[in-house]
Order: structure tokens, then sequence, then C-alpha cells
């Protein structure tokens, strides 16, 4: 049954990282109120919200979220889709647990992607170290080893680039006790990715595409517009549109894709939630990301998401914490120069440590190379700077 759910009503929210933190100031806006489940007390969404402090497959736990919740979401797909299930029955997940189940395994999410008929890299099943040198043996190296569930930003994944290396690979993810999954190496040129939103009602919009940067397999940079051509844009926001219809995805689903010096689309993965590469929505469009999320799940019409001007968002890890702050102390004469505006979100997480994300910073130009400048010429991230420029 699809319901609308209007402002004053309470959104439930299973986890209470950043996505949640941004997706609560979001929805708060709109007049909604806000309750996450997660089990770190007064984390990022915890401090502007109320907190149930409890595992994510806690079912007492969630069932005194349905209480005090009239809509469950969730911020990210590693909580608990039988939690999510049982939700379904005692209140009202118009998410479901059907996508959430399927992109939590990487196995299953790639057969729904092709299912919806778009291509991904090709892959194999792997069960043994036999199957992965036959795989090796047939996709040839560089090959990509995953685990089927558990990985984010590079962990549970191994770029097998010489047969040597085999054994070793195997028996290093083969801990994880979950199935592994062999990807064709893509050689792209980019990495891009496009945020669709879905209501219960069919309502679909496309965020413009993104163009994603990564230094050691965490997401450094977003740049939009993306600098592909206007129809690998146009081809990119249709893939993302044909999978959260396909899929029947309810609220934001991102589409990560290569694109090939041929300049052909492969889809990586997906996220049925808020996404990284989408925090530049925040400033850059005239709905945000967060905001579009909440009007999905509630059922109210989607925002325009249209592009106000060119944005640059670069992530802030626990190093470049420190170095930010002192320069956000200070009257920003290089951002005057060079005729850029930055608006910062930091997250509230207590601990700083090396390679965590800890907040954003949208800088926002008329030109992404100005954007770049800034970037570049604070020396915040010169370490990921020259990583990227090798």
């Amino acid at each position: 049954m699809i319901k609308t759910i209007l402002p004053g009503a309470t959104i439930g929210v299973l986890g209470g990282g950043q996505l949640g933190r941004m997706l609560a100031n979001a929805g708060s806006e709109l007049g909604y109120r806000f309750i996450t489940l997660d089990p770190t007390p007064n984390g990022p969404m915890g401090q502007v919200s109320e907190q149930i402090v409890a595992a994510y497959s806690d079912a007492d736990a969630a069932r005194m979220l349905a209480q005090q919740a009239d809509v469950i979401t969730y911020e990210f797909e590693n909580v608990s889709s039988e939690v999510a299930g049982m939700l379904m029955k005692e209140s009202y997940v118009p998410q479901g647990n059907k996508l959430l189940h399927t992109t939590q395994h990487r196995l299953r999410e790639k057969r729904a992607i092709e299912a919806a008929g778009v291509q991904v890299a090709p892959y194999r099943e792997i069960t043994s170290v036999d199957d992965l040198r036959e795989a090796i043996a047939h996709f040839g190296t560089p090959s990509v080893l995953k685990t089927a569930t558990g990985g984010y930003d590079g962990k549970g994944q191994w770029v097998i680039r010489s047969e040597e290396e085999i054994e070793e690979a195997y028996a290093a993810l083969s801990k994880a006790k979950t199935e592994l999954v062999l990807e064709k190496f893509i050689r792209f040129t980019k990495e891009i990715s496009v945020i669709a939103a879905r209501s219960p009602q069919g309502e679909v919009k496309v965020f413009p595409a993104s163009e994603n940067i990564h230094v050691q397999n965490i997401l450094h940079l977003s740049i939009v517009p993306a600098r592909i051509s206007d129809d690998l844009r146009q081809q990119a926001e249709q893939l993302a549109i044909q999978i959260a219809e396909g899929l029947q995805a309810v609220g934001l689903i991102a589409v990560e894709m290569f694109v090939t010096e041929e300049g052909s689309l492969f889809v990586n993965e997906l996220a049925p939630r808020p996404h990284n590469s989408g925090h530049y929505t925040m400033e850059a469009c005239i709905t945000s990301q967060f905001e579009q999320h909440v009007r999905a799940v509630c059922n109210l019409p989607l925002g325009d998401p249209s592009l106000r001007q060119p944005v640059v968002m670069v992530n802030v890890l626990g190093q470049h914490v420190e170095p930010l702050l002192e320069r956000m102390a200070v009257q920003d004469s290089l951002a005057n120069e060079l005729q850029v505006s930055t608006k910062v979100h930091l997250y509230g997480k207590a601990d700083a440590v090396h390679n965590r994300k800890m907040g954003h910073v949208n800088v926002l130009a008329s030109s992404i190379e100005q954007a770049m400048q800034w970037i570049e010429r604070t020396g915040i991230w010169s370490e990921e700077w020259n990583s990227w420029n090798k």
C-alpha cells in the first residue's frame, strides 16, 4: 500500500552515520522529525536527532524504532535485511527489503543489473582456488577478485596481476567466509555515477552525472558536470533510470559506471541510498540528494535536480581535518582570487583517523578548472593530488 507521509511525521532511519545526519538536516527543513537506530552512541546522526543505541540486528530495538516512526528508511546497505523485512510487517518501509537484500551481495546485484538489461563487467562466481585459476585463464590478468559481501572503499578485493598471486589472493579473501566473484578488469578512462530517485508511485528523476576520482580506493573528488560528451551523459542517465525502474527502487539509487576508451558504459556497483558522489548536490543543485530521498520515501512530488553551477566535491579524511580547520579560521584570500565559493560539511566524528571520512567540501565556481585550482593550491590534499597526477 502506498502512503503519503506529510511533514510533521517522524522518519526512522536504520543507520546513524554521516548520510543519516545529512538526511535529517535536509528533512528537518521540510518539517519532518527523525529518529535513528545505530550502535554508536552520539554518532553523526545521533547528534541531530533522537537515537536508539542498539545493534542493527536487534529485533526489539527495531520494534522500538517502528513504534516511534511513521516511515522507515536506511542510510547504508549493510543493515540487516532480515530486520528490514520484519519492519515491513510491523511498520511502513516503502523501500522494502528486496533491493537491500540484492545490493548486499555482489553476485545478486550483478544478476539483477543484467536482468534490467544493463551491461556489467564480465564475471564468474568463485568457489575454489581451481575455479579462480580457470577464470583467470579465461579473463587474463589483471582481474579483480572480490568478496560478495562486506566490501567498501577498496576493502574485500584484490587486483590479481599475475598467476603467481592466485593462491595468495584466494586464501586472503576466502577468510571472509562469503562467496567470491572474479571480475574482468575493465580498462576505463573515467569512473562516473548517476543518482536516480524514484517514488512509490513511479516518478523518476536523475541528478547530473558525476565524474569520480579515487585515490587508494577512496573517493577523492566528484566533478560536476562530468567531463564526458552529451551523448554519453544522456546514456548514463538513461541507464540509471532503467535500473531504478527495473529494480522498482524507492528512494535514491546510485549507479556507479566505468567509461571505456570506446565510449561504452559498464555498471560497476549500486547503492540504494544517498551516496558520497552525490554530496555535491547540497549546494550545487536546486534539490539536494538528501531532500530528494526524503521526498521519495514520503511519496511527495520529487524536486528539481537541475545543476545551478559547476562544482567539485572533495572528501575530507582524517589527515585533512587539522589543515582545513586552520584555513577556516582565517579569510580565504585564495577563494577570493579564484572567485570560488566553498561550503564545508563536517560530520561530527570524534576521532580523525587517517583515511577515515570526516567531512567534505563543495567548491562552487564558474568553471571546473577554478574549483580544481583551489583544491590543489590549498595544499590540504597534496598527497592525494600528487598520487592522482603521477
